[in-house]
C-alpha cells in the first residue's frame, strides 16, 4: 500500500474545479490529505462551495495584465508558507505558481496542460518546469523535455467520462422543458487570462445572428463568462452553473466561443461549434475535430461558414444517432482520466517509471470498483 500523502492542488479557473473534483473525492477517501488554493474569483469559489471542497484564498485575479503579474509574486510567498506549514508532498494543477513554489521548498509538482506551448507560452514555460507534465496524447508531439508524459484522454473526461457523470434527467424540468424538446446551448467567453490579449470571439451582430437561426428550431439557453447584453438577458441559463453538463447533454447543439464548453459539449455527443480566434491553432480540439468530428471551429472573420453548416445540421434527421456514434469511438480510445491520475499521484513517483509497464494505458479503460461518479 503507498504511503499516505500531503497534496496540494492550484486551482485558477472555474473548468480547474471541474477537472480535480472527483480526483479530489477519491484521494480524500483514500485517505490522503489534499488542499486547495485559489483565487477570490466568484465563479470558482461558488463550485468549490457547492462541491463541498475546502480552500484558501492566496489572492485576486484582475484584469490587467501589469496587475496579474504583480499580484502573481504575492501568490508566490503565500503559497510557500502554505506548503511548509502543511507539509506538502506534491503540488498539482495547471499552475504557474507551483513549479517556482518546488524550487524554493523541495516539493514535487506534476503539471498539467492541454494547450499548446505555440498558444500559451508563458503558461508552458513554468508548467514545464515541473517534475512531472502531463499532456493530453494530442500533444505528445510538443517538444517539453524527458518529464513530459502523454495519455490518452483529455481534461474534461476527468468528469465528464461516463464512469464519472450521469446526466440528471430532473434538469429538463428544472429548465421548462419537456422531454424531446429541442434546445440549444450558447456560451460567451471574455476573454481575459494573459493569453487571451488578441483572442476574438462572437461579436454582438454575430451573436443576434446564431440566436435568430436556433430560434426558429427550438429555445435557446445562453451562459455567459462576463454579463450578458441586456437583448439576450431573457434567454439567460435557467438553472444554476454546477447543472450545465447535465443541460448540455440533452440540448441538440452547442455554439459559442468558449473553448472549455465546446470540448464539454463534444464529450458528451453533442454537435459543438465554436468560433474564435484561435480555431485551427490548437492541437485537442483539432484532434476532437479531425479524427472524431464531434467539433468544428471557424475563426470570427469565417462566421458566415459556420453558419451555414449549423443550419445544414439543424435539418439532418439522425443528428443525434450520428453524434451518439462518434461519441461512442472517442470512448473506445480514450481512457478515464481520473482513475489515471489517482494511480499516478497516489503511487508517485514510481508511477513515473511504471509508465513503462503501462504505455497501453489499457488498466484505465475498465470501470473499477472505486469509481462512483462524482
Amino acid at each position: 500500500m503507498s504511503p499516505k500523502k500531503s497534496i496540494l492542488i492550484d486551482i485558477g479557473h472555474p473548468a480547474h474545479v471541474h477537472l480535480f473534483r472527483c480526483f479530489i473525492g477519491e484521494m480524500e477517501s483514500r485517505g490522503h490529505k489534499v488542499f486547495v488554493l485559489t483565487r477570490n474569483v466568484e465563479s470558482i469559489t461558488r463550485l468549490l462551495k457547492i462541491y463541498n471542497i475546502s480552500f484558501a484564498i492566496t489572492g485576486t485575479k484582475p484584469d490587467s495584465i501589469f496587475m496579474k503579474y504583480l499580484i502573481q509574486i504575492s501568490v508566490i510567498f503565500k503559497t510557500i508558507l502554505f506548503v511548509k506549514k502543511n507539509k506538502i508532498d506534491i503540488g498539482i494543477g495547471i499552475s504557474m505558481t507551483l513549479p517556482i513554489v518546488a524550487r524554493l521548498t523541495g516539493i514535487k509538482t506534476i503539471g498539467m496542460d492541454d494547450d499548446d506551448t505555440s498558444v500559451t507560452p508563458v503558461y508552458a514555460k513554468f508548467i514545464n518546469k515541473s517534475d512531472t507534465v502531463l499532456t493530453p496524447d494530442a500533444l505528445a508531439h510538443e517538444k517539453r523535455g524527458s518529464n513530459h508524459i502523454a495519455y490518452p484522454s483529455y481534461h474534461e473526461l476527468a468528469y465528464l467520462h461516463p464512469h464519472r457523470f450521469t446526466p440528471d434527467p430532473g434538469i429538463l424540468s428544472e429548465a421548462g422543458m419537456k422531454p424531446g424538446e429541442a434546445f440549444y446551448v450558447l456560451r460567451f467567453n471574455a476573454f481575459k487570462a494573459h493569453h487571451d490579449t488578441a483572442a476574438r470571439g462572437l461579436d454582438l451582430d454575430q451573436k443576434r445572428r446564431l440566436i435568430g437561426l436556433l430560434q426558429n428550431y427550438g429555445r435557446v439557453f445562453i451562459t455567459s463568462e462576463k454579463q450578458i447584453e441586456p437583448e439576450f438577458e431573457r434567454f439567460r441559463l435557467p438553472v444554476s452553473p454546477e447543472k450545465i453538463h447535465s443541460l448540455l447533454y440533452y440540448s441538440a447543439l452547442f455554439a459559442g466561443d468558449s473553448q472549455t464548453m465546446t470540448t464539454e459539449a463534444a464529450m458528451l455527443g453533442i454537435p459543438a461549434f465554436k468560433c474564435n480566434s484561435f480555431a485551427g491553432r490548437l492541437s485537442v480540439p483539432g484532434e476532437i475535430e479531425n479524427k472524431y468530428q464531434l467539433c468544428f471551429s471557424f475563426s470570427p472573420d469565417n462566421f458566415e461558414r459556420m453558419y451555414q453548416q449549423i443550419e445544414r445540421f439543424l435539418q439532418m434527421p439522425s443528428l443525434k444517432e450520428t453524434f451518439t456514434d462518434r461519441r461512442s469511438r472517442m470512448l473506445e480510445e480514450k481512457i478515464d482520466l481520473t482513475a489515471f491520475l489517482v494511480w499516478f499521484v497516489e503511487t508517485y513517483p514510481v508511477s513515473v517509471n511504471g509508465m513503462i509497464d503501462y504505455a497501453n494505458f489499457s488498466m484505465f479503460f475498465q470501470k473499477s470498483d472505486a469509481d462512483t461518479g462524482c
